[in-house]
């Protein structure tokens, strides 16, 4: 008697479809462009205008407000497959999506709703501004600061580490209305870019994800009206801290798709490599490392599967986006480190791409909660009863 089961299906035949058609855009659109944005530094505008056009920038959208319709589960699987390719094209995704739109979804207005999401939904970049200076683990120790004036509210400050700030049209903008408050003075202003008092200043030279824009943006007099508040006066902590959670399933996604790349290049190129009159990839320990590169990437992908999946059946997600982050991040720096092993002296060249993989590694476990806030997290978790599933 055979004891051989079916296998768990963990995607839907539309998810399955939805993430192979991704797959094959970044092949045939990003990946011959990588290498060119990544020394320059810059996103190239075509690539930013495909990812409109194939309706990565706004998967999770109603279609009643310009986007696709479909579920966040979905959006997690876009970001991980761009990632695959190109993580800096998968953060500026992940941006727009798990964050920004998510953001607008839950808390904003009609109003609010009608007049961006078409535009974020077609061909306008987002950014989300909480980072400043002195505010980034702590992030609610916000200068920034809103003045109320009339029927608006006037925003002077700055904010540091912003990424999609060098292609952005509109910015979520939290800002304080009182310090004396701390966090229940914090509220979110939807800018925009041409506003007369604002502006992006210096853009951060980084060790990876360099196509991915990240900068300084300055707030001097800048008049937002109160319509363009999301959410409540005071409540820009919620929302952050809602949104937040959200955006690093999005991060646990990028690192699982960024692992994958590294992986997948140093299985192929341990079976071509010959040493000793034999592939590398014949060696037992050349085996082992490549068993632990898998095992680490597939524990990391279940995890943010299942975090997202939580989100969109509505439950609880809190811990679980906390332990997708922790884990993904932390097997992501480790593959792309094997994997420039594997590579030897070619992994520390230009010439192949294994190295930008393990330069833009390190920034997952400081981005949307450090790895330190995402144990703190858990931790906290555990001590107040919560028991592991």
């Amino acid at each position: 008697m055979s004891d051989a089961r079916p296998a768990l299906t963990l995607l839907t035949e539309e998810e399955s479809a939805f993430r192979e058609a991704v797959r094959e855009f970044a092949e045939s659109t990003i990946k011959p462009r990588v290498a060119a944005m990544d020394r320059a530094a810059t996103m190239d505008p075509e690539v930013i205008q495909a990812c409109f056009d194939m309706g990565l920038m706004s998967v999770e959208v109603p279609e009643q407000y310009g986007g696709q319709g479909g579920t966040f589960f979905m959006a997690i699987l876009a970001i991980e497959e761009l990632a695959r390719v190109d993580p800096a094209v998968s953060v500026m995704v992940d941006v727009q999506t798990t964050l920004v739109q998510n953001m607008i979804l839950r808390w904003g207005s009609e109003e609010i709703k009608q007049w961006i999401l078409p535009q974020i939904s077609k061909d306008k970049v987002a950014a989300y501004c909480l980072s400043e200076a002195g505010s980034g683990s702590d992030a609610f120790a916000l200068a920034c600061e809103a003045r109320e004036d009339g029927d608006a509210y006037v925003l002077d400050g700055h904010k540091l580490w912003i990424t999609n700030a060098g292609e952005a049209e509109f910015f979520a903008v939290f800002a304080t209305v009182d310090k004396s408050l701390r966090h229940r003075g914090i509220t979110c202003f939807l800018v925009e870019r041409e506003q007369k008092g604002f502006s992006v200043s210096k853009k951060e030279d980084k060790l990876g994800i360099r196509a991915s824009s990240t900068c300084e943006i300055l707030l001097e007099g800048v008049r937002v009206p109160k319509s363009r508040i999301l959410g409540e006066v005071g409540k820009g902590y919620k929302v952050a801290i809602e949104t937040l959670n959200e955006g690093r399933i999005g991060i646990g996604a990028q690192m699982v798709g960024l692992a994958r790349g590294a992986f997948e290049g140093a299985l192929a190129y341990v079976q071509e490599r010959k040493q000793f009159g034999r592939p590398i990839g014949e060696n037992q320990g050349v085996q082992f490392q490549l068993a632990e590169m898998a095992a680490r990437i597939r524990a990391a992908r279940l995890l943010v599967w299942d975090a997202a999946r939580r989100r969109d059946a509505g439950e609880p997600f809190l811990t679980e986006a906390a332990y997708a982050k922790l884990v993904a991040s932390r097997a992501a720096e480790y593959v792309a480190s094997e994997a420039v092993n594997l590579f030897g002296g070619n992994g520390f060249t230009k010439e192949y791409p294994i190295e930008k993989f393990y330069r833009d590694a390190k920034i997952g476990q400081i981005y949307e909660g450090t790895t330190n806030m995402q144990l703190q997290t858990i931790a906290k978790q555990l001590l107040g009863g919560a028991t592991l599933p």
